[in-house]
This record gives structure tokens, sequence and C-alpha cells, in this order.
């Protein structure tokens, strides 16, 4: 299994990062063992290897950072739980599609433990929560996102990871268009009624997480590496 660490206090991005790529190039040397970081930043935009200039609403209001990740623009900010996945995904069947499937469906599980339905969308990355309380125009019911995902890989190694919004300041993300979707907004486990704190989902996370990355990459029935497997 991974090296799980949780790091204190709010972790500087640029030496956040630096950290990650120099563990992620010491995995695919093989000198160090797979890792999952959990974090949270201080307030900011991260900008994906997608990202649009006239997504970034509010430019001058939290520092922008420039990564080699995919996809567009995000917050990462205290209230939201970070989670570098650093995984040898070469070992784990070289798919890189479903390797993002399986950090999906790692999510919605790890949701479920809160009774939370999360859901994915076709042509939106990330885990997405229905909101019948608030229909939109059509009348059908709006959905809010409480998940992002962007991972890069280099020498089959995954960084960067996911994103949960547990109790973060969501008018923060008004300076940007988060992932480019102008139609859908923001939610937390706790704008969704649920007293969950950092430390409750991260237990979640570590109970559900061998689900969809069982240890040397292979299912419990020991026959084939992971595919998109489902909560």
């Amino acid at each position: 299994m991974p090296e799980w660490q949780t790091l204190p206090g709010y972790a500087d991005y640029a030496e956040t990062l630096a950290r990650m790529e120099a563990r992620a190039e010491a995995i695919a040397q093989g000198t160090a063992d797979e890792a999952i970081w959990l974090l949270e930043h201080p307030p900011l935009y991260t900008a994906g290897t997608s990202a649009r200039p006239e997504d970034l609403t509010d430019p001058g209001r939290f520092p922008v950072h420039q990564v080699g990740r995919g996809g567009q623009y995000t917050y990462h900010g205290p209230g939201q739980r970070v989670v570098y996945v650093m995984l040898d995904v070469g070992a784990r069947g070289r798919d890189v599609r479903c390797f993002v499937r399986a950090l999906e469906n790692w999510v919605i599980a790890a949701l479920a433990e809160f009774n939370v339905t999360g859901e994915i969308r076709p042509g939106r990355v990330g885990v997405w929560v229905a909101r019948p309380e608030r229909p939109g125009p059509d009348g059908r019911p709006s959905e809010d996102k409480i998940a992002a995902i962007g991972v890069k890989l280099r020498r089959w190694v995954s960084f960067h990871g996911i994103s949960i919004n547990v109790e973060p300041d969501l008018s923060h993300f008004s300076g940007i268009v988060p992932c480019g979707i102008r139609d859908h907004g923001v939610t937390s486990l706790v704008d969704l009624g649920l007293p969950v704190t950092m430390a409750d989902l991260d237990l979640a996370l570590k109970a559900t997480f061998p689900r969809f990355f069982p240890p040397g990459g292979l299912h419990p029935d020991g026959k084939a590496p992971p595919a998109c497997a489902t909560p």
C-alpha cells in the first residue's frame, strides 16, 4: 500500500509541487514507495494545461499558479481536502482513462460513507451532486461540483490528484470559472448540511482506497490489473 502522509498547516504550493515531483521521480526510479499526501493549501488558483485566460475572472484576488496537470482553472484553499496521488500507473494497467475513472469512483465511494450520492457526467471530469432543492430554469435539479480531479503522468507515475470540498469559503470560487464550466455551481459537504470534518473524510478515503487501487495493482481476485472499477 502507498505511504500516507497528512501535512500540517497550509502547505506552500510551489514547495509542495517540487516535493511531489521529486517523489514521483523517485517512485519511477524504484527508490521510493507510492505515496498519498493529504493537505490544505492557502487560498490560490491553479491553471491546468487547458486553462483559458477568460476563465480567470478576478486575476488579482489570489495567487495564480501555472501547473502541468490536465484540466483548467481550479481553486485550492482552507477547508478543502487536497489529495495528491503518486501512484505507479505503469503497474496498474497503463490505462490513463481508467485510472482517472478509478479516482472518480474512489471519491464517490468515500462520499457514500456520508450518504452523499456523487455522480460523474460525460464530458465533465470530477464528481457532482444533484441539488433537487435548487431546480434550474428547466425545472430539473441543478448540479454542483464537490470534487475536482486533475492529474499528470511522468514515466507512468501520477502526481497532482484530487480536491474535495469539505468546508471551504465557496465565494472564493467566484474568481474563476471552475474547470471551465459556467452552467453549474460548486458545493461542499458542510454546504450540503453535513457536519463532516477533515479527519472524517480522511478515514473514509483510507477505508475505500483498496477497492479501486488494490496492493500490487491487482484486483482482489488477483487475476487482472484494475480497469474502470465501480463503487
